[in-house]
């Protein structure tokens, strides 16, 4: 048999095969009957039998059987690396089958636990996750329950006594019962679903507390409040578990104004129950906002319940505008339901013309001269309108009087006769608190009206600090003796200084008495603030109120917090303004132009400019010193643009034609352009709630409209975006979706896109005004 080999397959095979057949080999001994000799191998042969043709013969057998064997060879070593990425192949085939059993395996698990509600929720029992979809199965909302509770602890079915119609019930045995319930709506009239829930504690250890996802469902959060370290959207600061009450933002507490109202990008909210001992936290590590039900020795300490109990709703739209709207409508019961002539006037006075408010530190600074020569000023202008001049409550001579301070305000009828032939309208501010040095405090405390202090006697009153009072008692409202004596006191203000309105200075809920009590039960402090107001709004004509949990009857204003002079005071009014209106809010009192004058005894309150200071640009007036120059400035166009222009500094004070002209100029676009915008959309937010000044994805959306924390709109027509920062003159301006035209250069600009290095003169402000689309082929 003839075998060919070709050494080009394997050159190494093919060398070693050479050798073998090139050495001698010996044949196979022959079989015989004769033992083999010792030392022989076993192909060795008997040199008996050895011949040269035995020899040939039998090499070139041996070789042909050993090219036969070794034939086979560098096929299998020519097949081994397609072998080894066969092998490769098989073993990640395996490997990726391994993986998706086992992922399948806890995704069946997981279904397995999680159980779906109401066709759009899904909640997992034993790790206390829901997730909420909308109708195109997008997860919306993802919360983790009762957060803090130890363990997976199992939960049951409730016991029959326990279940209510409708609801689901589960129970973590001895210390949580969970109630799910989907409300009724009526997909005709608008495409909101809500589900209501309810968390029952067990036992006094145990704080229900659920937190809200921004991280895995990529939303943004608004609503609720603002603080010192929260700003816009919600999810962009942090704060830590804080009693839900208004208080100072400066102390890391919540602000002047809040709503138990949360919203995100996706068309979810959380509604939350004011029964509710509301904490919440907003927490950037764990990307969640964290509600939660606790009582304590302050701001909830009245139970309603033996233990916590949180109640909130989740509602659910087709997308956030649309959810907000819905939430907020008013269209079953208008806010213009009820309002007199004189409500409308008050309302259209306060949007179209400036307040004045003059406020000075100390009380002895203010006289009759003081507002006479103050509203001469204003009248000397030539270009602003009178208005409505704004008084601190240095009118009297301690707070709590209730009445005009004749040692210094001798001929303050005379005074105000001349305004209101001059053109302005007089209001006075008022607060509930009586200074223990009023001539008022003895007579309150006989006759019981002051809210007093907890498990004590009920006629010793519960005193408190306010502003620069170092002691003082507060008005129990709830208390029908003290609503009486109070309208009649400041009736008798009216009678004989012909008053026009009030303001409502109420404070916080920190500035009630720790342990206060009231007549009738107070489910928080802030419960006072709404019960005052509500007491009064039909019997005074109020133009504002400081602070609110509930929005007031028109034409009432909610005031923002003050703030101090300076950039970053002034880069917090527009979230401020935002926040509040997507709170439900439409009509918003902004602080005065260039910063609002305080009080002593506060650091926080006392005028400051913050950066660089330059000695030129400081002018004092009655010994305080102006807001800085171009923050003046920028402060004055933002402002031209608000609901309300409110002043303490008039632009003549710095003796600059600069300031003088922009002045002129921009009181001359608010009468043409925002004041007619304004009293729009005053319609149609006593209608439907609606604010009038608006953030950017409440206008037309975008992907970048819901961070944009420093423009607003004006209604759906108007975007403006004020230069916030010292020495700028240029900034990056987001246009929503649309055709927009420059109030600059009057050209005309695409939306839906960022405009970069948009230059703003110092004596300029952006602002766009939509157009139709067809504009720009005319």
């Amino acid at each position: 048999m003839e075998v060919t080999y070709s050494s080009e397959n394997d050159p190494g095979v093919a060398e070693h095969v050479d050798a073998v057949i090139k050495s001698p080999l010996k044949s196979p001994r022959r079989k015989s009957g004769y033992p083999r000799r010792l030392g022989r191998s076993e192909f060795s042969m008997d040199e008996d039998d050895y011949s040269p043709s035995n020899s040939v013969t039998s090499v070139n057998s041996l070789a042909s059987l050993l090219r036969e064997k070794l034939q086979s060879i560098p096929q299998k070593i020519r097949k081994k690396p397609s072998d080894y990425k066969l092998k490769a192949f098989v073993a990640l085939m395996f490997l990726a089958v391994a993986f998706f059993i086992g992922f399948a395996y806890v995704l069946y698990h997981q279904q397995a636990h999680s159980k779906t509600y109401f066709r759009n929720v899904q909640l997992n029992e034993p790790k206390r996750l829901i997730r909420i979809y909308n109708e195109d199965d997008v997860e919306i909302l993802k919360a983790n329950l009762a957060v803090g509770v130890q363990g997976k602890i199992k939960a049951f079915p409730c016991l029959p006594e326990d279940r209510r119609n409708g609801s689901q019930c589960l129970e973590w045995l001895h210390t949580l019962r969970f109630y799910m319930k989907s409300q009724p709506h009526d997909p005709g009239l608008d495409n909101t679903t809500c589900y209501s829930i309810h968390w029952q504690a067990l036992r006094p250890d145990v704080t229900p507390t659920d937190c809200f996802d921004w991280g895995d469902t990529k939303v943004h959060w608004y609503g609720g409040g603002q603080s010192f370290n929260l700003t816009w959207p919600l999810d962009a600061g942090s704060i830590s578990f804080t009693p839900f009450v208004t208080g100072d933002m400066q102390k890391s507490q919540w602000g002047n104004l809040l709503t138990r109202y949360f919203i995100n990008t996706k068309g979810a909210a959380i509604i939350v129950d004011e029964e509710t001992p509301l904490h919440v936290a907003v927490k950037p590590d764990t990307k969640e906002i964290c509600i939660r039900a606790k009582y304590d020795d302050f701001a909830f300490a009245n139970k309603i319940t033996e233990f916590p109990e949180m109640r909130y709703n989740i509602c659910t739209s087709i997308d956030m505008k649309s959810l907000h709207t819905s939430i907020h409508s008013h269209r079953s019961s208008p806010l213009w339901d009820g309002l007199k002539p004189a409500d409308m006037q008050t309302l259209d006075s306060l949007i179209s013309e400036p307040v004045w408010q003059i406020a000075p530190r100390f009380k002895h600074e203010l006289q009759a001269e003081t507002i006479a020569k103050y509203t001469e000023d204003v009248i000397n202008l030539g270009f602003l309108k009178q208005g409505h001049v704004l008084i601190n409550e240095h009118w009297q001579n301690e707070i709590g009087d209730l009445e005009v301070d004749k040692s210094r305000f001798e001929t303050l009828n005379v005074t105000v006769d001349k305004l209101h032939r001059r053109g302005f309208k007089v209001a006075f501010t008022i607060q509930p608190f009586i200074s223990t040095e009023s001539q008022n405090f003895a007579e309150t405390v006989q006759k019981r009206l002051l809210v007093s202090e907890r498990n004590s006697d009920r006629r010793i009153p519960a005193l408190t600090r306010f502003k620069s009072l170092p002691s003082a008692g507060v008005l129990d409202i709830t208390n029908n003796r003290s609503v009486p004596w109070i309208l009649d006191k400041l009736q008798a203000v009216i009678d004989e200084y012909h008053i026009d309105s009030f303001y409502f200075d109420l404070g916080t809920a920190y500035d009630i008495p720790h342990y206060y009590r009231c007549e009738s039960f107070l489910i928080n402090p802030d419960h006072y603030k709404t019960i005052f107001t509500k007491t009064f709004e039909k019997a005074l004509n109020i133009i504002g109120v400081s602070s609110a949990i509930s929005l007031p009857r028109p034409p009432i204003f909610v005031s923002l917090p003050p703030f101090e002079s300076s950039w970053e005071a002034m880069r917090r009014v527009i979230p401020t303004m935002l926040t509040y209106g997507v709170n439900g809010f439409p009509f918003l009192m902004p602080g005065a132009v260039g910063g609002d004058i305080y009080w002593p005894g506060s650091e926080q309150f006392l005028p400051s400019s913050k950066g660089s200071m330059d000695p030129m640009n400081i002018t004092q007036e009655n010994g305080i010193d102006l807001p800085e120059r171009e923050l003046y400035m920028r402060w004055l166009q933002m402002a031209t643009f608000l609901p309300v222009m409110k002043f303490t500094h008039l632009p003549s004070k710095y003796n600059d034609e600069r300031v003088l002209e922009m002045a002129k100029n921009l009181t001359l676009l608010r009468q043409k352009l925002v004041t007619p915008l304004l009293l729009k959309y005053k319609r149609e937010a006593l209608e439907e709630g609606l604010p009038l000044i608006r953030p950017l994805w409440q206008v037309s959306g975008g992907e970048a409209a819901p961070r944009v924390d420093d423009e607003f709109a004006l209604g759906d027509e108007l975007v403006v975006a004020p230069v916030l920062h010292q020495g700028q003159t240029t900034r990056e301006v987001y246009l929503p979706a649309g055709l927009w035209q420059d109030g600059i250069d009057n050209s005309l600009r695409k939306g839906n896109r960022w405009m970069h290095e948009y230059k703003v003169p110092v004596d300029k402000v952006a602002y766009f005004i939509r157009r139709p689309d067809d504009l720009r082929f005319r």
